[in-house]
């Protein structure tokens, strides 16, 4: 992001609002944006957070060079006031947003921009962009991650993946969902990421015969031998073919300290457990059993059921490309504008379908935990100038359905709010952690979501409320609207 000037990676409509605001309005005039989304992708409990790095990168390295002027004079469409005011556009906006690797939930902004209203309508499509994207594939990898029961989940995507961008940010956001290494080389250069690999079938089919090629391998990879055990027949040649490797190594006094078969093709559990025992009969009961295969988070919670005795798994074009639910939809709404006296005025979208209706304002998402468990409770979103204390009692209640309501007695929760500020006047404020523990973060949100919200089908929906004062602001304005 940092090497690449994407300022004209957005929407033509972008641009021609920003000259009409240049032409017919305050091009100062602040206000406020939400990006948020509607519903849970692949119809899961919750999704992660990913992508703000890049988001980061991109609003800092925001500019419009003479090669991006020239072009867009050729349009034809811009006036030469519009682009030479464009020549020193930089950001001076706030943004807050929500920490990568943070669970979050449908309707609660991702990222807040408080910006000149040219600036925030800039930056709208980028920002889509790169967190509907990298939060796709990191909530698609935690589901992944969540069927394997404990077992690593190793990225083997790139090459399915649509395109460079999408294979190597895809793999950014598959280990912040929980891999433990990609197959993308350069992924793991850019991100500081562990790199794993074995062998392809061509690599056996080059050499005279299986023993051959695992024993070539063997010797020039003795501390990561994982060997591949189904070019030929996986069980009458390519397992016994391994043990004979893995009896020469031992016999030999190489240290047996990561070695294994991988299998990728065939019935992966009937397989797996017949290996298992042909593995653990010859003494090499700590041997690993890998998989590929064009797995999922529903075919390895299947296997798991039937006790597959798999317990690495290389995923590829299902999680690289969230194949059975292609796009995250994120959207990026209007919600409020600075009036004269500097006061933010709500704005709200109305629509026929309810989960469009926008909520207004200023906002802040206060995360609300059981005490005694450490679990989310439910997410409150408020007014930023409304202040909670858990030493008081809470009563939330269901904005779509009010009469629903939940009091939360004093001393029976905890609050922080979520949302932390990145750009503060144009000044970037905040620092991204390393990939790794943005990773460790993840892992530690997901613990404080139930089981029941982390189920791959069916799950529990955690409640997104709004605050009384939110809520009656909502109301004014869909009847002031609506009249």
């Amino acid at each position: 992001m940092k090497t690449r000037n994407l300022t004209l990676m957005t929407d033509l409509y972008e641009l021609t609002m920003m000259q009409g605001y240049f032409k017919n309005m305050d091009r100062n005039q602040t206000v406020i944006f939400d990006a948020f989304y509607r519903s849970n992708p692949m119809e899961s409990g919750y999704a992660i957070c990913a992508g703000l790095q890049q988001v980061i990168e991109y609003i800092e390295n925001l500019h419009f060079e003479e090669d991006e002027l020239s072009y867009l004079k050729g349009l034809g469409i811009f006036e030469d006031a519009f682009l030479n005011y464009l020549k020193n556009f930089r950001f001076s906006g706030s943004v807050y947003a929500i920490p990568e690797g943070s669970v979050m939930f449908p309707r609660e902004p991702m990222i807040k921009v408080i910006a000149p209203i040219m600036e925030a309508q800039l930056v709208e499509t980028a920002i889509l962009n790169i967190l509907n994207h990298q939060s796709l594939i990191a909530t698609k990898t935690s589901r992944v991650c969540y069927a394997a029961r404990g077992d690593g989940i190793m990225e083997f995507g790139l090459r399915r993946a649509q395109g460079p961008d999408a294979g190597i940010y895809g793999a950014r956001a598959a280990m912040i969902g929980g891999c433990v290494g990609t197959s993308n080389v350069l992924a793991g250069q850019l991100f500081d990421v562990p790199v794993k690999g074995t062998h392809a079938h061509s690599w056996i089919m080059s050499f005279p015969d299986e023993y051959t090629a695992f024993k070539t391998y063997a010797d020039m990879y003795p501390s990561a031998c994982i060997l591949l055990v189904d070019t030929y027949d996986t069980l009458k040649s390519g397992v016994p073919n391994a043990i004979r490797v893995f009896t020469e190594m031992r016999a030999a006094g190489v240290p047996l300290t990561f070695y294994g078969i991988r299998l990728d093709s065939g019935d992966l559990a009937y397989l797996s457990k017949k290996a298992r025992v042909m593995l653990d009969e010859a003494g090499f009961p700590d041997a690993v059993i890998s998989a590929s295969n064009d797995l999922d988070e529903y075919l390895i919670d299947s296997l798991k059921a039937q006790g597959c005795k798999v317990t690495s798994w290389g995923v590829g074009t299902h999680m690289i490309t969230s194949k059975n639910w292609p796009s995250f939809g994120g959207v990026y709404k209007l919600a409020a504008i600075m009036d004269e006296q500097g006061n933010f005025i709500p704005k709200i979208k109305l629509s026929e379908n309810t989960e469009k209706v926008t909520n207004p304002g200023n906002k802040v998402i206060h995360r609300i935990y059981e005490k005694d468990t450490g679990k989310i409770k439910a997410d409150l979103i408020a007014l930023a100038d409304e202040t909670f204390s858990p030493d008081q009692p809470l009563l939330l209640f269901d904005p779509l359905e009010p009469w629903k309501k939940t009091r939360l007695e004093a001393g029976t929760y905890t609050m922080r709010e979520l949302m932390v500020p990145v750009f503060l006047d144009g000044r970037r404020v905040y620092d991204s952690p390393p990939v790794m523990e943005i990773r460790e973060y993840c892992k530690r949100e997901l613990d404080t979501l139930w089981d029941e919200t982390k189920r791959l089908v069916n799950p529990h929906q955690v409640y997104v409320d709004l605050s009384q004062k939110l809520y009656d602001i909502k109301i004014h304005l869909l009847d002031k609207m609506g009249g």
